[in-house]
């Protein structure tokens, strides 16, 4: 009876509503990672400076987002448990985030300390709304509707890229000031349509990928430096570096275009746009891919072309050619990281699952905190070519790892198929 009772509250209309939260929230982030290295530009020579506090975002998220992911579990209000935070971190990222490009025209000091109060507003709602979704749905339901919620984050990004980040180039604060209305906009229609007590809430066990990182840095980090775990560890290991080499060229792309091509902002963000389209595009053939020829032998085709593609850009000028190059290393990134959380998912079998998540998500944001000021060093040290070249480098260096460590898992699930 109550099982009946509970299924008229869950609806697509609702999980569409639930999802443009994410989608404000990838928006947003598109447009911060894209463009806010060109304001630090204005004050900070340094491109490596500005990688480091470009990282600060996925530190706070790493630190603080697991606490208030479990406190809004705990939290007992007339607006339930996730709407309080969303009531404050909303509203408050809207109005700091606009506030970004006109405290650009005063000093260092205002402009960080901006920053800071937007990353942490961005900080305190994030974990809340994405625990909307399993909130309002049956555990049967929750992959269509986390297919839906990350189909919206992904429009989300593509319009950041090619529908504000033109309007950059009109007025600066123009991505800024629609990015923000849209933030609140997305507010104002949760505040209608979330539940203020959900009903699939206590059954709800969908930690966020910061929940699952700080527990395995917590508990479980230690076991990979074991002997049976060192294959793991070389493919954990090989996800760490190409996702510096991926997250450090996304937030300093702009850098390079706008330095060294002359290019525009807006033309910067919109060029950028190209290898996330083709990401969006070419992800569930990439899955049909994987699935015919391995995860594993799937991604090192990923690692061979990808860094492959990076060599060349250097030497490519036009703005157009560059666009066809993204789109060509958009597949490639395609192919290298839809299959990458299933693969590391596997290494677990049955009884690990949990366990190599969270290794999955420890490595893969650790390095999105240290990647764009080790690129942005490159940069400092070599010239902006460089952003592409060590980039590539990592993706090399990951397709060794990977492929050792895929040799020694084979080999040691070899020796334990034979004591059986």
């Amino acid at each position: 009876m109550n099982n009946a009772s509970n299924k008229p509250s869950f609806s697509y209309g609702k999980i569409l509503a639930i999802g443009s939260g994410f989608f404000a929230l990838t928006l947003v982030w598109t447009v911060y990672n894209t463009y806010m290295p060109l304001i630090l530009g204005e004050f900070i020579e340094s491109r490596a400076i500005r990688g480091s506090i470009m990282g600060l975002d996925n530190l706070l998220a790493v630190v603080l987002i697991p606490l208030i992911g479990a406190w809004s579990d705990r939290l007992q209000s007339p607006l339930g448990g996730r709407l309080p935070f969303l009531a404050v971190g909303m509203p408050v990222a809207a109005l700091f985030f606009v506030l970004l490009p006109f405290v650009s025209e005063t000093a260092l000091w205002m402009l960080l300390a901006v920053d800071i109060v937007f990353l942490l507003a961005m900080t305190i709602y994030r974990a809340p709304v994405i625990a909307l979704m399993p909130d309002h749905t049956p555990v049967a339901k929750r992959s269509t509707a986390n297919g839906v919620i990350n189909f919206m984050g992904g429009v989300g990004a593509l319009l950041a890229l090619f529908a504000l980040a033109p309007l950059y180039d009109v007025a600066i604060a123009y991505p800024f000031v629609i990015g923000g209305m849209l933030l609140v906009l997305a507010f104002v229609l949760l505040f209608f349509v979330v539940d203020r007590r959900p009903p699939y809430m206590e059954a709800a066990t969908a930690d966020s990928e910061e929940v699952m990182a700080l527990q395995s840095l917590r508990q479980d980090l230690g076991q990979l430096f074991r002997a049976p775990f060192r294959g793991h560890l070389l493919i954990l290991a090989a996800i760490f570096l190409y996702f510096i080499g991926y997250s450090g060229l996304e937030a300093q792309f702009s850098v390079y275009a706008t330095e060294h091509l002359g290019a525009s902002g807006g033309e910067a963000g919109l060029t950028l746009g190209f290898f996330s389209l083709a990401f969006v595009v070419f992800a569930i053939p990439a899955g049909l891919v994987g699935s015919r020829l391995g995860k594993a032998q799937t991604m090192l085709i990923g690692l061979i072309c990808l860094p492959a593609i990076f060599l060349i850009m250097p030497w490519i000028t036009s703005l157009l050619w560059l666009k066809v190059m993204l789109f060509a290393g958009g597949i490639a990134w395609a192919l290298i990281n839809v299959q990458a959380y299933p693969l590391v998912a596997d290494l677990g079998g049955l009884t690990k699952i949990g366990f190599f998540t969270g290794m999955y998500y420890l490595f893969s944001m650790a390095s999105s905190v240290v990647a764009p000021g080790i690129l942005g060093l490159a940069m400092d040290l070599f010239g902006h070519p460089a952003l592409f070249y060590s980039a590539a480098i990592t993706f090399v260096i990951a397709f060794v790892l990977l492929r050792q460590g895929m040799r020694s898992v084979k080999q040691m699930q070899s020796k334990s198929n034979v004591k059986v």
